[in-house]
């Protein structure tokens, strides 16, 4: 009788593999941080050390968060209904020269505790002081993409930008072969960052074979500060220095030509899509029917708290699914399997990490959760794609596995005390009420 450590059993797999295959009534076999197995409930009797009924609902990959900002949950609501620029210089930037180690620890923490409890497994992160980024994701087991910010101004972390790249080269060199975190290397945005930054951090993530990612086209302000300064559009300016190419993700990615997108495809651009950021900052509606329909490979991400005011996965999928279709004034663009998967397999794809995570598939990482279907506002269910991408939230999963270690079960987390969590945010906004909001 073969053992395993962990049986999910009795729920419907959307195993978001390439041909979208569903198991109906099936089981999830892990072992150690893997999936070993993946059958039909009841098909053969099996041990394991922990075993978790479904009871009927869906099992599938833990979602992905391709772009946030995870400590910025400590500015949920700080600064809401203003346009990008002047939230960033009146509020964020002179926030964040007071924030340090400690407040970048506390507010990671909250937001690995929000995703955990919404049914994400794995984010992707660009702040300051991201090694305690990576110590808080690893601390709440959490998978994450972490990379520092890089900028031609002064951080408050590391100062002046030669010890930019130090830290980040001591980030890549600190976590290597870690289980959870992989870094990358993270310039802020082509008006932030000088051509020579932008080449030296491509530079960087070439040799140690790391994603680059980068703040791309977001919004019509940065499309005239990139005119003026280069003569170029932002795709023409990063084509022009070589930077193009499938290790580069471009998040937001909104205002795009006919040729941008071209070339993004035929450079395997990768881009995550921001779609309530881009909505509640007006930066623009995203051409994302029209990547995917070049080919290129579109992730989804909450982008952080303070412009969007929530890390629900859940609600960014309903809302990426009914964006474009208004825009479009088409039902049929993005339907919710491509979501569904711009949220899993394609999301792992964005981050360079889907050989191990995004779909449910024997040989994978056990990143899994359970989405319980007793509930009023997800009976009668149909079609569990749309179910998922149209009618549940994060508060409908139950269980969260990460690496093959249950980190929520039954709604409640275990790698994390939830109120001595918050009990720390509530105390860190004290300091940020009086930077900002009473100087």
């Amino acid at each position: 009788m073969e053992h395993y450590d962990i049986i999910i059993k009795n729920g419907l797999i959307l195993t978001m593999d390439n041909r979208n295959s569903v198991v109906e009534s099936g089981q999830v076999c892990i072992r150690k941080d893997a999936i070993a197995r993946i059958a039909s409930s009841g098909t053969e009797t099996h041990e394991a050390d922990v075993i978790i009924d479904a009871n009927g609902g869906l099992i599938l990959p833990g979602l992905i968060n391709g772009h946030t900002h995870a400590a910025m949950s400590l500015f949920r609501g700080l600064a809401d209904d203003l346009p990008l620029m002047e939230w960033l210089n009146a509020y964020i930037f002179p926030a964040e020269k007071r924030i340090d180690a400690s407040f970048v620890y506390t507010g990671t923490l909250l937001a690995c505790a929000e995703m955990i409890l919404s049914g994400t497994t794995t984010f992707c992160d660009m702040y300051l002081f991201e090694d305690q980024v990576a110590e808080a994701a690893s601390e709440a087991g959490v998978r994450c993409v972490a990379g520092e910010v890089l900028y031609d101004f002064p951080s408050p972390n590391y100062g002046n930008l030669e010890n930019g790249f130090l830290y980040t080269e001591s980030l890549i060199d600190k976590w290597r072969g870690h289980p959870l975190i992989t870094i990358a290397v993270e310039p802020h945005s082509l008006f932030t960052c000088s051509p020579a930054l932008l080449t030296r951090a491509n530079e960087t993530a070439m040799t140690h074979e790391v994603p680059l990612i980068i703040h791309v086209a977001e919004t019509l302000s940065e499309l005239t500060e990139i005119k003026r300064l280069y003569g170029k559009s932002p795709i023409e300016h990063l084509e022009n220095l070589g930077i193009l190419g499938p290790h580069l993700i471009a998040d937001h990615a909104v205002h795009l030509n006919d040729w941008e997108m071209d070339q993004m495809a035929a450079h395997g651009v990768k881009v995550v899509h921001n779609p309530e950021s881009n909505m509640k900052l007006a930066s623009g509606i995203a051409p994302i029917p029209d990547l995917l329909r070049r080919g290129v490979t579109v992730g989804i991400g909450t982008d952080g708290c303070a412009s969007n005011n929530n890390l629900d996965l859940f609600i960014e999928m309903d809302m990426a699914a009914k964006l474009h279709k208004a825009y479009a004034m088409d039902p049929t663009v993005m339907d919710a399997v491509t979501v569904l998967r711009m949220s899993t397999i394609e999301g792992a794809r964005a981050l360079g990490l889907d050989e191990n995570i995004g779909s449910i598939e024997v040989g994978k990482k056990a990143d899994i959760i359970i989405v319980d279907t007793r509930k009023p506002h997800l009976t009668p269910m149909y079609n569990p794609f749309s179910h998922v991408v149209y009618a549940a939230r994060g508060n409908d999963v139950t269980h969260t596995i990460i690496n093959g270690r249950l980190v929520m079960a039954n709604g409640r987390l275990m790698t994390l005390d939830l109120e001595a969590v918050m009990d720390k945010a509530r105390e860190t906004s004290m300091a940020v009420r009086r930077w900002v909001l009473d100087p």
